[in-house]
């Protein structure tokens, strides 16, 4: 008989699960092997591993109704009575915290603006300032209410600057925002502040601090990530300062219509947050930061057990993406593997572990670190290091084969993407295996870079904007006047492309050079 259910693999592996005293991965239940992860919080692969409190409260608050505006003011109240900050706020992410405090400085928490968004005609706070140094991929949360970015490099372009239009300051908190810095957040405050411009900060991966250094400093709000240090919901972000800017932004979010109902926080990411600040408060960090230099010493002494690897445990200051880091360096020449090839085995094979690599000119290297590895994971991953780094193999051929095309000239190249085509021009010059040359792409023009050998061409650029980048890895096959291949895109995925010879008509005659201006137009 047929089985009645083939595609239930979630529901069967729950029903296994509750059986089973040792349940298998439900990501193998689905076809996807998971992945050991020796990176950090990382969103990519899926942050922290949520705290034992924070599974709880999910789970409890899952279980009953309750309203919403009632839920913010207990938590706010609460989150407050916790940190020593003025309010607190959870919200669907960082990002989104980052999105809602903006809303709640254009609109002032008045809901007629506030449905507007992002159209902010006829409004009075239409600009956010952000230092260059705080310049990122996430300023997309500010940049999604419409308001006008203005960079500023320095303290005096800070002071002219600021005007009534003037919504907040965004600072990110990295190192340009350090006291003693030209635009460290106590100079910033000490400008925005008689002008009576908020200043939010950005520590999305950051340790939580109490009280919190940012608001200490001057911040008006300071927004973290909870699925990182804290160990909460990924789905979660916690927000701490002025109690009027952050009730004007949880009127901005959901569940409230507008520009931000789309960022939906539920009730159980909410208590789920409150239960990790909670812990955080009541944690043994001590503890913690012993038992990640434990899995880091095993690793360490497994792999200084081949020649000519070394092995140091680093130990940062700073309190964003704060844990220890194993630093494995080695002679390429002498290994004949790189870390960057180290990483890829990783990735691709079983067990799957996402580890960094550090290769510099002279050096390969690769950082493991240890603060999101569960246990018995470090003698894993020690083994599969030592295997792949003992394993004799031969010297890298530095040499490519000769090239069988010369792709030098101008190239129309037909990008054709998950439902949209573009057309970018490429003007490459070879010499031997290697190529440079200039991208134009849709919106921007860049530097390129490539190899050929044989027929087999790869070319690389970068299209870069502030706080943004999209990279474009072209391989392709090479045919006479013809290049087709795929676009390896990094985060945004795959495209592919197809590419042809530009051939010019030549035009021969005489070009007459005037003796002077022109007697009549």
């Amino acid at each position: 008989m047929a089985d009645p259910m083939p595609n239930l693999t979630v529901l069967r592996y729950l029903k296994d699960a509750a059986e089973s005293p040792e349940p298998q991965s439900i990501y193998r239940a689905i076809g996807i092997e998971p992945v050991i992860n020796c990176r950090g919080t990382f969103t990519i692969i899926g942050g922290s591993v949520e705290r034992p409190e924070v599974l709880a409260a999910y789970k409890a608050a899952s279980r009953e109704f309750v309203q919403y505006d009632e839920l913010a003011a207990a938590v706010g109240r609460r989150l407050a009575e916790v940190t020593g900050a003025e309010w607190g706020l959870v919200s669907d992410g960082c990002a989104a915290g980052l999105k809602h405090v903006t809303a709640a400085c254009v609109t002032g928490g008045n809901p007629e603006k506030l449905i507007r968004i992002p159209d902010l005609t006829g409004m009075d706070k239409t600009q956010v300032i952000i230092p260059a140094y705080s310049r990122n991929a996430y300023d997309h949360a500010l940049r999604n209410i419409g308001v006008e970015i203005v960079t500023v490099e320095t303290a005096d372009d800070l002071a002219r600057s600021i005007n009534a239009r003037t919504a907040m300051i965004y600072v990110n908190s990295g190192p340009g925002s350090m006291t003693g810095e030209p635009l460290s957040l106590e100079s910033i405050v000490a400008v925005a502040g008689p002008a009576g411009v908020p200043v939010l900060v950005d520590a999305a991966a950051e340790n939580l601090s109490i009280p919190c250094m940012h608001l200490e400093r001057g911040a008006d709000v300071v927004v973290y990530s909870g699925g990182k240090a804290m160990c909460g919901p990924q789905g979660a972000g916690l927000v701490l300062g002025k109690k009027s800017i952050l009730m004007a932004a949880w009127q901005a979010s959901s569940p409230h219509h507008g520009p931000n109902r789309d960022n939906k926080v539920g009730r159980e990411e909410i208590l789920g947050m409150l239960a990790a600040v909670e812990a955080w408060v009541t944690r043994d960090h001590h503890a913690e930061w012993q038992t990640w230099l434990a899995r880091l010493d095993l690793i360490g002494a497994r792999v200084k057990q081949i020649a000519g690897v070394e092995a140091v445990i680093e130990q940062p200051a700073g309190l964003s993406n704060r844990a220890p880091v194993l630093v494995l360096s080695w002679d390429p020449s002498s290994l004949h593997i790189t870390g960057e090839d180290v990483a890829e085995d990783f990735a691709r094979k079983k067990p799957r572990i996402a580890i960094g690599s550090g290769d510099t000119n002279d050096r390969a290297g690769l950082r493991v670190t240890p603060s999101q590895m569960q246990p018995g994971e470090d003698e894993i991953v020690a083994e599969r290091i030592y295997a792949i780094l003992s394993q004799d193999r031969p010297p890298r051929s530095e040499q490519p084969a000769p090239a069988a095309v010369d792709v030098t000239g101008h190239w129309d190249f037909t990008i054709e993407y998950a439902t949209s085509v573009s057309r970018h021009r490429l003007y490459l010059q070879q010499e031997g295996n290697w190529i440079v040359g200039t991208h134009h792409s849709d919106f921007s023009q860049q530097e390129i870079l490539g190899q050929i050998a044989g027929n087999e061409v790869k070319l690389r650029s970068e299209a870069l904007s502030p706080g943004d980048r999209v990279l474009f890895v072209f391989s392709g096959e090479a045919t006479g006047d013809a290049i087709a291949g795929s676009v390896f895109l990094g985060e945004y995925l795959t495209a592919t492309f197809c590419a042809q010879r530009v051939v010019y008509t030549a035009l021969r005659r005489p070009i007459t050079v005037p003796g002077g201006p022109p007697l009549a137009t």
